[in-house]
């Protein structure tokens, strides 16, 4: 079974380390908006991690299928799914994996900054591909990544630490970039506290920026028009020089 790195050692604390409840309540509806403005019934959640998105999208009606290439975090997302009562398919499988499930949806969603953990330019093209593959025609996908214009213009290194607590036990989170001539690496900080101290430890995975143009240029290429570029899930337009995502909807031609 394919290790994948830092996702694996974090499946345990990432449903601390993202506040769920308050990134849905500003995220899903934005989803089930467009899904509804495009008649969206079938979703697959690529790059699903936990899960959470996916049984946020199963709870409004929607039939999901939620793949992800770390096999720790999808024994969690099933875990989760159960734990609310929802029906959802969770299956292990990678970015460029997801035709060889045999199914056709409405929508495909990728998110979490999850495209640029592809490190070249093949790799992206395929996954982009896949995506066609198992979409309809006319068929929706989004996908949300970091704004790299931006990051890597600036060399912005560090984001804004996560906490969790529960009792006497404390989670602090702190990620972070190194930069290199034409990738960086994404790490991830965990300092924990128990009543006997406090422990620490780093887990890293490397990344390529995805950028705004090259991303628009892939989509077109993989057979997807009427690329919406936003800066955000409030449908703000997308602006390289400020906004804090890049999340692009597009349509399968065809």
């Amino acid at each position: 079974m394919t290790r994948v790195p830092l996702y694996d050692a974090l499946a345990v604390d990432y449903d601390r380390f993202v506040n769920w409840e308050g990134r849905l309540s500003h995220e899903l509806p934005f989803f089930v908006s467009l899904f509804e403005e495009y008649g969206v019934r079938r979703v697959l959640d690529a790059a699903c991690g936990t899960g959470h998105h996916a049984i946020a999208l199963a709870q409004e009606g929607y039939q999901v299928v939620g793949g992800d290439l770390s096999a720790p975090m999808i024994e969690k997302a099933g875990e989760n799914a159960a734990a609310q009562g929802v029906d959802v398919e969770f299956t292990v499988a990678g970015l460029g994996e997801y035709a060889a499930l045999g199914q056709i949806f409405d929508a495909a969603i990728c998110l979490g900054n999850s495209l640029p953990h592809l490190l070249d330019e093949a790799a992206v093209e395929g996954a982009l591909a896949d995506f066609a593959a198992v979409l309809r025609p006319g068929g929706l996908l989004v996908i949300q990544n970091r704004n790299f214009d931006r990051v890597w213009r600036e060399r912005e290194r560090f984001m804004a630490p996560q906490s969790f607590r529960d009792g006497e036990r404390e989670w602090i989170f702190v990620r972070f970039y190194d930069f290199y001539e034409e990738s960086l690496t994404f790490n991830m900080l965990r300092l924990r506290r128990r009543p006997d101290g406090w422990t620490q430890d780093v887990e890293s995975t490397e990344l390529r920026p995805v950028f705004e143009q090259d991303l628009a240029l892939a989509l077109a290429e993989a057979g997807f028009g009427r690329v919406t570029r936003l800066g955000g899930y409030d449908g703000a337009p997308f602006d390289p020089a400020a906004s804090g995502d890049l999340i692009a909807v597009a349509t399968k031609t065809g």
